[in-house]
């Protein structure tokens, strides 16, 4: 084969380059919290290490980690539930310049602020959920609540993930269930991918897109076997959430579990703060554009129903108009991200769907 040829073939392999960033270990089950230190020895990610925990998970599950740790590692501690969210990530950001690398260990927020604070200082994380309310546990991707709403950012996804089964089942199962809601909504997510795929020519990974939807049908398929305080359901659906954080991963995007209905939940958060979690708003969100895809919404429902999550704003104790309003504004949240309530709803329409939402 010529030198010419060689070169050309070069230049083809890395044109289509990507860096994918994928956790090397995952363990989950029963008191694996136990493992953390194995985890991170076998990992060999420095001397040092910051523990970023809240009030509740850190008695709940970082003061574990900070002891079977202590006697290894220079240990530091850091509180994300303290003051305003941008300000906890700035002084997490200082804190994690010191240390080697950072466990993450607690919910949605604690992880988010471990995540960015890791991304922003080149440091490597472990992430140790405490509860499985969504697929943050594993992504690349960081949610982030400010004045106008919550904001995505990218962040560091975690070299591992350590799920304690025992832990995440004595959770409230409102968030178990929320989490649930998250993964159910990548059916539409994906369906959004592919819309914005045929009409804009947006660029797809059928290997995010495949595993995205795989998950979706392990928890659509298994409704039925998640029960409040069951470690097999936290089994179940934590390892949903490892997945679909993998896909984001893998798509170098939340593309794969991030559609209209993530759209219609960050509308609601900006109209009606603090109703309802992330992944019942976009359970809710996910019957809606289902339906406007022309796919079995009633499905999805009846799955969310059956785990527990929400399937009307009432349920999340917002009014009708609001939710109206919702889908309306969604079109200008990630204006540059296609979904199908980007396609011209009109306040008639809006207000048809959300009274299709009780509809038995």
């Amino acid at each position: 084969m010529s030198a010419d040829r060689i070169n050309l073939l070069r230049t083809k392999v890395f044109d289509k380059s990507k860096w994918m960033q994928l956790p090397r270990d995952v363990v989950i089950g029963h008191d694996v919290i136990e493992q953390i230190p194995a985890v991170c020895e076998d990992l060999a990610l420095g001397d040092s290490v910051l523990i970023v925990s809240g009030g509740q998970t850190r008695d709940i599950a970082g003061k574990k980690v900070e002891a079977l740790l202590s006697g290894s590692y220079d240990v530091a501690t850091f509180a994300a539930n303290v003051g305003d969210p941008l300000e906890a990530i700035r002084r997490a950001e200082a804190a994690a310049a010191e240390a080697g690398f950072v466990i993450g260990v607690g919910g949605g927020r604690v992880i988010d602020t471990a995540k960015i604070a890791s991304y922003n200082t080149d440091r490597h994380f472990i992430s140790v959920p405490t509860a499985a309310s969504h697929d943050g546990i594993a992504s690349s991707r960081a949610s982030v609540p400010t004045p106008e709403g919550n904001v995505s950012l990218a962040a560091e996804p975690p070299v591992a993930v350590v799920a304690d089964t025992a832990i995440i089942a004595s959770a409230p199962h409102r968030l178990l269930a929320s989490g649930c809601a998250d993964i159910i909504a990548n059916y539409t997510a994906i369906l959004d991918w592919e819309l914005s795929h045929r009409l804009r020519g947006e660029p797809l990974s059928e290997y995010a897109l495949t595993l995205s939807r795989m998950t979706a049908e392990i928890l659509f398929k298994n409704a039925d076997l998640i029960k409040p305080h069951s470690e097999k359901s936290a089994w179940i659906v934590t390892k949903a959430l490892v997945s679909s954080g993998v896909a984001m991963s893998i798509a170098g995007s939340s593309r794969p579990g991030s559609g209209g209905e993530h759209k219609f939940s960050h509308a609601l958060e900006q109209l009606a703060p603090g109703k309802g979690l992330h992944g019942e708003k976009c359970g809710i969100g996910a019957i809606i554009t289902m339906y406007l895809h022309g796919g079995d919404w009633k499905a999805i429902r009846g799955s969310l129903r059956k785990i527990g999550a929400p399937t009307t704003p009432a349920e999340i104790g917002v009014d009708d108009e609001t939710a109206v309003a919702a889908l309306l504004a969604a079109k200008t949240i990630r204006p540059e991200r296609f979904t199908i309530l980007d396609m011209g709803l009109t306040s008639e329409s809006a207000r048809d769907l959300v009274k299709m939402l009780y509809r038995e």
